[in-house]
């Protein structure tokens, strides 16, 4: 029950589905591609760790989440259904490019700081 209680609302299955796709991802990237605040983006991932089905770990000082080992299979299973849903879609688009830009910024950093 506690997965279908997760799901029954929009903001944490748009979590849920960047998760799934990306792997592990920082409140911050989440809040910048689904447009919520910093305190709605961390309830929702709250409630979805209290829920069993996501879980974080501490890099420097950021946080990245990330979806179960055990919580995987009937995720992708539900994403299955829904895969073809305009906003996951979109979100997944906003990902990509702010993934790319971030690693153009990253390998402009590295280029300018070895003189290339």
């Amino acid at each position: 029950m506690r997965v279908f209680k997760a799901l029954s609302e929009e903001p944490r299955v748009r979590i849920l589905h960047l998760l799934l796709q990306n792997k592990e991802m920082s409140i911050s990237d989440l809040e910048h591609i689904l447009d919520f605040t910093q305190t709605k983006t961390s309830r929702h991932i709250t409630y979805l760790k209290n829920a069993g089905l996501v879980g974080s770990k501490k890099r420097d000082q950021w946080t990245f989440y990330y979806i179960l080992d055990e919580a995987v299979e009937i995720i992708q299973q539900i994403f299955k259904f829904i895969q073809k849903d305009s906003n996951l879609l979109r979100d997944q688009e906003v990902y990509t490019i702010l993934f790319s830009n971030r690693e153009l910024a990253k390998n402009k950093i590295q280029d300018t700081k070895y003189g290339l």
